[in-house]
């Protein structure tokens, strides 16, 4: 590859010419009228911009990357495409089975979030236990609240929470961005499952988990795109 040829045509994972700020903006606007509707509780606002949080992030992904997208980026879209139906299809449900299909969806995300993270393991916290015990932690403290009132489900939130528990500690192997938004994440669908099955409400509690919750998606995204980015012209260099 000729030498004079810049470091961005190394890098096709990630395009500065498509208007992806655009959609990045609409996802902060969307965003924060969701969090607005939240704190106010306007309830059909607030119904409407969740349905739109997620494909306007998805957008923003697809237009500040090109093809061939890397796996990584694949998988990120895959898993925003179950949280939108994770936040999408209870609305149209009541009960229990409104909930569940909640859980089934995200459930799915996480898992595929853990497939896209787990190639990157030697780098996360798992060389370094004892960095674990703020994780391992607060897992135990989730299900010591919920498990007085779980009944039936105590099986299935144990293993939902193991497994937010392996993507958020999985997510450090990408770095501190990535880091931080599956802490958040893991914080998020924490206090969902203390609301669920406890009596632990923090003030806005349902306000604290949409914005801990839109946090995460966004900095995994923004992670998961930028050490996409990175490795594309890691790749280029080392091919010229």
């Amino acid at each position: 590859m000729p030498d004079s040829l810049p470091s961005s045509a190394l890098a096709p994972t990630l395009s500065d010419r498509r208007p992806w700020p655009w959609a990045g903006a609409a996802f902060i606007a969307i965003a924060t009228i969701h969090l607005a509707s939240q704190l106010f509780g306007l309830d059909v606002l607030n119904n409407v911009t969740q349905v739109f949080l997620m494909p306007a992030l998805a957008l923003t992904v697809v237009l500040a990357t090109t093809s061939p997208r890397s796996l990584l980026v694949r998988l990120l879209l895959v898993s925003l495409f179950f949280s939108w139906l994770g936040d999408t299809v209870p609305r149209f449900l009541h009960g229990d089975p409104g909930f569940l299909a909640m859980v089934g969806f995200f459930l799915i995300a996480q898992v595929v979030f853990i497939v896209a993270l787990w190639p990157h393991r030697s780098h996360s916290v798992l060389r370094k236990p004892v960095l674990l015990l703020p994780y391992i932690a607060f897992f135990g403290l989730l299900i010591a609240m919920c498990a007085p009132n779980a009944g039936s489900l105590l099986v299935p939130v144990i293993f939902y929470g193991l497994t937010l528990l392996t993507m958020a500690v999985l997510s450090t192997g990408l770095g501190p961005v990535a880091a931080l938004g599956g802490a958040l994440f893991f914080l998020s669908d924490g206090l969902i499952a203390s609301r669920s099955f406890s009596d632990f409400l923090l003030p806005q509690h349902g306000f604290l988990v949409m914005l801990t919750y839109i946090a995460a998606q966004a900095i995994l995204a923004y992670a998961f795109v930028t050490h996409a980015r990175s490795s594309a012209v890691t790749s280029g260099e080392t091919a010229s």
